[in-house]
């Protein structure tokens, strides 16, 4: 799942040797922190979070087929 997180964030970013993400694994849940230079926050979350939502719909979906759950906080 890592790996789907960060193709999706490299191909939206102009600079993804910034991009930074940790991960906490939790036997039924996974957390994300994403971390991305101050220029890019608002391509990674978008007009409205329009961006950030649609991430979060795809990592759920992916989550749901390893019966856990995700949560992806952007810094």
């Amino acid at each position: 799942m890592r790996t789907l997180l960060e193709y999706m964030v490299h191909n939206l970013v102009d600079h993804p040797e910034a991009v930074q993400i940790r991960e906490r694994v939790t036997p039924y849940a996974i957390t994300y922190r994403l971390s991305v230079g101050p220029a890019e926050a608002g391509k990674i979350i978008g007009r409205n979070g329009r961006v950030a939502k649609s991430i979060r719909d795809i990592m759920a979906v992916a989550a749901a087929r390893q019966g856990k759950r995700v949560h992806i906080d952007i810094e």
